[in-house]
């Protein structure tokens, strides 16, 4: 499915830049010992993954962020930058990158994940007011709970000043929790079942200001509340091979960022956003450089 894009309508990402290593097993699971596998490592960070899912889009985006400065940091700023996404207000800090290691079993599930995320949560609100006129002139921002909350709140704040809609993804139970006072006046937040429950339920969510409420669950597909009243509108998942589930969920959010600032209505952009999940969870890749022309089969 082709989506048209409009050259002026760029996303500014605002969220987590850091490394990913994955390890899988290549035999079902044995807990408390050593499991033969493979590991690789990789340019990550929700927000990171986001931007780049945009770009393989054909759609403008510059990310706003923290890398350490060590060789972790420079890789990943140099693949950002070579897959098309603007990094140059990318803040390098002095300190290691972030990384999230992932254990995954031989059918590609997650067993288990740790997130490192020292420089995510060495950015504050310096960094967004130093791209403020980015931020500004974007047709849509996208927030992820890796941010502390008061880089959070100025990224949110700066947006709303300037009428430009915000999108947030909440990451975690635990970062969700931290950041529910601030989850207001949105277009759209994208929790999980426990994320929604951790920020205050859906009917909260509305009496704060949010315009749709997509909560994703994952095989099962996802549900979309809207403020408008429409109802509750239920998608299913496209059946799919499952190779890796790890950015399933960035290539879902940029999609439907993608699909909504090219004309599409919140629930067709939702079902063009499960199709873009269902592309990364059949690759062994976070991020698939192939996802536009994929998706415009």
């Amino acid at each position: 499915m082709s989506l048209p894009c409009k050259p002026t309508e760029r996303v500014v990402v605002v969220g987590g830049i850091n490394a990913d290593l994955k390890a899988r097993t290549t035999a079902p699971l044995v807990p408390g010992t050593s499991n033969p596998g493979t590991a690789t490592l990789t340019p990550g960070g929700v927000g990171r993954n986001v931007a780049e899912n945009l770009a393989h889009l054909g759609r403008p985006v510059a990310l706003v962020g923290v890398v350490g400065d060590d060789d972790l940091g420079r890789l990943v700023l140099d693949a950002t930058a070579a897959a098309g996404v603007d990094v140059s207000h990318v803040r390098t800090h002095p300190g290691p990158t972030g990384s999230y290691t992932a254990l995954l079993d031989h059918r590609g599930e997650l067993v288990a994940g740790v997130a490192d995320m020292a420089a995510a949560d060495a950015s504050s609100p310096e960094d967004v007011l130093g791209a403020a006129d980015v931020v500004a002139g974007a047709g849509m921002v996208v927030l992820d709970g890796n941010l502390p909350v008061a880089t959070f709140a100025a990224a949110r704040a700066l947006a709303v000043e300037h009428g430009v809609p915000v999108v947030v993804d909440p990451v975690s139970v635990p970062k969700a929790a931290r950041l529910a006072e601030e989850v207001r006046d949105l277009l759209a937040v994208t929790p999980s079942h426990g994320e929604l429950e951790a920020l205050g339920g859906v009917d909260a969510l509305l009496a704060r200001g949010v315009a749709l409420v997509w909560e994703r669950r994952g095989a099962s597909g996802s549900v979309l509340h809207a403020a408008s009243g429409a109802g509750a509108v239920e998608l299913a998942a496209p059946v799919t091979e499952v190779v890796d589930v790890t950015g399933a969920g960035d290539a879902m959010l940029a999609a439907w960022c993608h699909a909504v600032l090219s004309g599409r209505g919140q629930t067709e952009a939702a079902a063009y956003a499960h199709e873009a999940a269902a592309l990364t969870v059949a690759s062994p890749l976070t991020v698939r450089p192939d996802l536009g022309e994929m998706l415009a089969r």
